[in-house]
């Protein structure tokens, strides 16, 4: 009877997704398309910005440029860089703070996902300045204009230049959420592959397998579209063929900027068709753990995928084809084993563990609860798991 309910909350909100206002973020692309921002800004009578960034960035001196550019421009700009790992409601409101009082009429995300998030917290406070971050969690809270929003993502993987979401961290109860509403959808993002050329290795690697998780959840459950289901087909095969590429050869331009293609295609798929039990449990780890999301997607991927069984066999033997792993003689239960296989050994090859570890036994209930109303009765995944399951594949995972 709960399967049925699930199912029924997943047709509604697929049914009411044909008429939301789902934004196209206006695209910046290719070499030193990073150039290209403080004109676009100034075109627009954007004339004072936050950004939003982390200290490692500043350190690296990766905004240099563009903080040149706007000077050049007439442009002002604050920086907020205490951006943490699974960002929190403090470094969302310390951000919010400097915004309102320095005046600034947009907001640029520069970095990985956890800046992206702590923006888009921003933004979604500064549109709805009356309501906490907690009271915005779930789905179309907001439901009014953001502030112009630019995303500039330094690695590929998390697709936020084109999602809807923010993913928040309470550092004190150790709950990790999302807020989730069209209107956070950035209305510029800037995809340079300079950005990405310095990425550490074990940065290439988790966050690239965090875009296939994304494609992945999002083609193997109920509520896709045949344009979703082509973003992550199209994401897939390039993920297959240019991240270890990217992995061993950083510099490697034209590698680096398929996986943002990537990316960005496998964000727009699972924004409107969402993900799975992958990412509730992922979400767990990092905020019980600030284990990185896509290190936690990568290690929990092969096992959720097992765990589903004949649910996923279908598609999973689709991406599998369009991967080039499979033989045409192969059955689809085989073609969909030999993807499973694929990914553990794109992890194994780049040093991805097979497992967490630290995690508490004694924090696996709390975990489980909150992993399963995450993902129950939103996700359309492809089979509805009750807490015995997801307890089972936290030890899996332990």
């Amino acid at each position: 009877m709960y399967s049925l309910y699930c199912r029924t909350y997943q047709f509604a909100y697929k049914t009411v997704a044909q008429f939301l206002p789902w934004r196209h973020p206006l695209l910046l692309e290719g070499k030193n398309s990073l150039a290209e921002l403080p004109s676009l800004l100034q075109r627009q009578s954007i004339g004072n910005v936050l950004i939003v960034t982390d200290a490692g960035i500043s350190q690296l001196g990766l905004m240099d440029p563009l903080l040149e550019g706007f000077t050049m421009f007439g442009i002002q700009y604050v920086v907020y860089d205490k951006t943490v790992p699974n960002p929190t409601i403090d470094n969302i409101e310390d951000a919010l703070t400097l915004y309102k009082s320095s005046g600034c009429e947009g907001i640029i995300a520069f970095g990985g996902g956890s800046p992206m998030d702590c923006a888009k917290g921003v933004a979604a406070r500064v549109a709805q300045p009356g309501k906490t971050l907690a009271q915005l969690k779930g789905q179309l809270k907001i439901r009014k204009a953001i502030p112009p929003l630019v995303a500039i993502p330094t690695t590929a993987g998390t697709g936020s230049e084109t999602t809807i979401v923010s993913v928040v961290s309470n550092s004190e109860t150790h709950e990790k959420y999302a807020i989730n509403d069209p209107v956070l959808t950035p209305h510029f993002a800037v995809m340079d592959p300079l950005l990405t050329v310095n990425l550490p290795k074990h940065i290439t690697s988790t966050t690239g397998m965090d875009a296939l998780t994304h494609a992945v959840e999002a083609y193997i459950g109920r509520s896709n579209t045949p344009q979703t289901k082509q973003w992550s087909r199209e994401a897939t095969q390039l993920i297959f063929e240019n991240l270890y590429e990217a992995y061993q050869n950083g510099k490697n331009i034209k590698a680096r900027a398929n996986m943002q293609r990537a990316s960005f295609l496998a964000g727009r798929a699972f924004t409107r068709a969402y993900v799975g039990y992958i990412h509730a449990i992922a979400h767990t780890l990092g905020g019980f753990y600030n284990v990185p999301h896509g290190l936690a997607n990568a290690v929990i991927m092969p096992h959720v995928l097992e765990y589903y069984g004949k649910a996923v066999h279908k598609p999973l033997a689709e991406l599998a084809d369009i991967a080039g792993i499979t033989d045409s003689s192969d059955s689809e239960e085989v073609k969909c084993k030999k993807f499973i296989e694929a990914l553990r050994q794109m992890n194994k090859k780049m040093d991805i563990p097979e497992t967490i570890s630290g995690i508490e036994t004694t924090d696996i209930p709390l975990m489980v609860d909150r992993a399963y109303k995450e993902a129950n009765p939103l996700y359309p995944v492809p089979r509805i798991l009750n807490k015995k399951d997801l307890e089972t594949l936290y030890i899996l995972i332990k």
